[in-house]
């Protein structure tokens, strides 16, 4: 088994060549992709040698195990030992998404609820804020439109990464969180105690490297500038500085307005643009190319209903793995990892799933 395994050991040790050459990071995007791709196979290759060393291991114990009481005795913890590593390999060489390893620009709105939705956007933008901290993750607020009661109508978060390590990646953790977040609880605005329910829409794209990496033509482009305006619709500028931007091939829109110059929205509009142009190009390649790219649960539709917080119970609910836990508050604390672990995993059997119809 593992017959794919000896080419991606070449392609490491042909990666840890060219890595020591100097030469190499006169172009930094290039040394990037390749420090990535090697992060990515260093487990591979630890994994395999564990595996292995374990399967020779075996072997001479069960040789021996005649002649050798103590020898013989080790058997059963050594086949057990290398069925945990046989099948940690086997995890590993589920074709990876390659965009894992990228930074994410992640997108919170408000949708049914009016006030109470946006608060609760608010609070999802927190929750993800946190638990980017724990990671030591950086966050960037790009865009935000606040409503009357200090929610957000609409806001825009950059979080940046601190790892090559494609399973380390913020997209590798965050990509699974796109869809409809529904919120139950008593409203602050509600004087009866009654629990309503509303929701908040989440969107997850993984952000471009390098501007180059996506081409996009000016004459693909429709610029409008307008006034900025801010929370009831009162000015909160008197210069046209908001820019809209439509990329025509796509149909693609990204407004923005919370910077006071024409020139910096323009410039976050396009870091947007250049994100969902990226995920617009890998969901043409996901959709031409087998089930094994393609995930079960993960979704760049904001109308999938995905996950319920309920706090009168302090629970919180994933539809689409069936995690359930009564720790709500922690996890709006950014005690995310174990709901994001769900959907890792789901995915996983996914694609080994996909990987066994093929053979």
């Amino acid at each position: 088994m593992f017959e794919s395994v000896q080419g991606l050991l070449d392609e490491h040790a042909e990666l840890q060549k060219e890595l020591s050459d100097p030469a190499v990071y006169a172009d930094q995007a290039r040394a990037r992709k390749l420090g990535r791709r090697s992060a990515e196979l260093n487990g591979i290759v630890e994994a395999h040698k564990r595996w292995s060393h374990l399967s020779d291991d075996l072997e001479a114990a069960r040789e021996l195990a005649d002649e050798d009481p103590e020898l013989a005795a080790e058997v059963p913890g050594l086949e057990a030992e290398l069925e945990t590593a046989q099948e940690r390999l086997r995890r590993l060489l589920i074709p990876r998404d390659p965009d894992d390893a990228r930074n994410v620009i992640i997108e919170v709105k408000g949708g049914e609820g009016g006030d109470e939705a946006a608060l609760f956007a608010g609070d999802l933008l927190r929750m993800y804020m946190r638990y980017a901290e724990s990671r030591g993750w950086k966050t960037e607020i790009i865009s935000a439109t606040e409503s009357d009661l200090g929610g957000y109508k609409d806001v825009q978060m950059a979080i940046k990464g601190n790892s090559n390590d494609p399973a380390e990646g913020v997209w590798a953790r965050l990509k699974f969180e796109g869809g409809v977040h529904r919120v139950q609880r008593v409203p602050v605005t509600e004087s009866q105690g009654r629990i309503h329910t509303s929701a908040a829409g989440v969107l997850v794209l993984p952000e471009v490297d390098e501007p180059e990496e996506i081409d996009i033509s000016q004459n693909d482009l429709k610029i409008d500038v307008y006034r900025s305006s801010g929370p009831g619709g009162q000015s909160v500028n008197t210069t046209d500085s908001a820019v809209r931007i439509t990329h025509l091939p796509t149909g693609i829109v990204v407004a923005m307005q919370n910077e006071k110059s024409q020139l910096q929205n323009r410039e976050a509009g396009m870091r947007v643009l250049r994100a969902r142009l990226l995920a617009h190009q890998q969901e043409q390649i996901d959709a031409a190319n087998s089930e094994t790219r393609k995930s079960q649960i993960r979704t760049m539709d904001r109308s999938e209903r995905i996950r319920t917080y309920n706090f009168p119970e302090n629970r919180i609910a994933d539809h689409r793995t069936g995690y359930k836990a009564y720790n709500l508050d922690a996890v709006m604390n950014g005690e995310l990892e174990p709901v994001i672990q769900s959907a890792i995993q789901a995915d996983e059997e996914h694609r080994l799933a996909a990987l066994g119809e093929e053979n």
